[in-house]
């Protein structure tokens, strides 16, 4: 890897469109050769854009190439845990687009090929690499806030004619709430350094038959520690742009993302302790992928600790226990 770390993109939907290929063509240490996508026309012209060398429309085929170190799987989540799977096999190292697999077993399944194989498996939680929650990540862990007590959190997409696989619950798992609001759940359990649940209720709006996903949710999670979130999803929002925000209350402050601001308790008096500082150039959308792949990167390295992704398994535990609560309308209790 003297050259830099070789990587395939597997998967050129919008997002691997908006941030891991044009990331990976410009970030130091990285090689793009490569990438995979059973839309050939769409590959080799993303491709010449961004000067990768080569192109697959065949994802073994892609895995037998001896010229690869890792690959990002930006595929549709169905696929996520097959792709996994067969790139471990290699003894390729793996960034994986959230959710690693649409079952708890899943994830398990690839937590233990990753250990077998000795590679790093890494999954894409973007929003925990955002500028704005690493800071707000030191003031918790800092206990400059007190203990978290709350988090409400939400994000309302305006109504669009949307079609393709996020729309079919074979391929996507879920609607809304597994598009936006999974990564918010992640986020929330992230900074709260991993609560155990205790129970979960929820509701949600869903199409007529069997395949059809959620447009909507709402759901309320209680944690052993007295944390409690909330959470609201909706991508059939009737608005002029659309909504997204990240609260948290503590026993001596709060804060909010987007922008950041903390508000902390001093003598008696709610006072802005904010960060100052210059203004990120770029969207925290884009900076939050790049520090993500630099991350995965500095961990295939040896530059940085590497810790298993065993916390998604609690995770997905307590996303199947939101669906399960929502489809029978009652309370889930762990």
């Amino acid at each position: 890897m003297k050259d830099g770390v070789r990587i395939a993109v597997v998967g050129t939907g919008a997002i691997a469109q908006l941030t891991h290929i044009p990331v990976l063509s410009k970030l130091r240490g990285a090689q793009l050769v490569a990438l995979c996508d059973n839309d050939a026309a769409k590959a080799r012209a993303l491709a010449d854009r961004f000067g990768v060398p080569d192109v697959f429309t065949d994802f073994e085929e892609l895995l037998d190439s001896d010229e690869l170190d890792a690959v990002v799987i930006a595929t549709p989540n169905h696929l996520h845990e097959p792709h996994v799977l067969s790139a471990l096999r290699k003894k390729l190292h793996v960034l994986c687009e959230r959710p690693l697999a649409l079952s708890s077993r899943g994830i398990e399944r690839c937590l233990a090929a990753a250990q077998k194989a000795d590679v790093r498996l890494v999954v894409g939680h973007n929003h925990r690499f955002r500028s704005d929650t690493q800071a707000l990540d030191q003031f918790i862990r800092n206990g400059e806030l007190g203990q978290v007590t709350s988090i409400r959190c939400g994000s309302l997409q305006v109504k669009k004619n949307a079609d393709g696989w996020r729309n079919r619950r074979a391929e996507s798992g879920g609607g809304v709430f597994l598009e936006h609001g999974f990564p918010l759940l992640d986020l929330a359990l992230w900074l709260a350094d991993g609560p155990a649940p205790v129970r979960v209720s929820s509701s949600m709006r869903r199409g007529r038959g069997a395949g059809a996903v959620e447009d909507a949710m709402q759901l309320f999670l209680e944690c052993a520690n007295g944390l409690v979130v909330n959470i609201d999803v909706s991508w059939s929002y009737v608005g002029d742009e659309d909504r997204w925000w990240f609260e948290v209350h503590a026993t001596r402050g709060s804060a909010r993302l987007a922008p950041l601001r903390v508000t902390k308790e001093l003598n008696g008096r709610a006072v802005d302790v904010s960060p100052s500082g210059a203004g990120v150039r770029e969207s925290p959308f884009l900076q939050s992928y790049r520090a993500e792949i630099a991350h995965f990167l500095a961990v295939i390295r040896g530059e940085t600790p590497y810790e298993p992704p065993t916390d998604q398994v609690a995770v997905q535990k307590i996303v199947e226990a939101i669906y399960k609560a929502a489809d029978d309308g009652k309370e889930v209790r762990f």
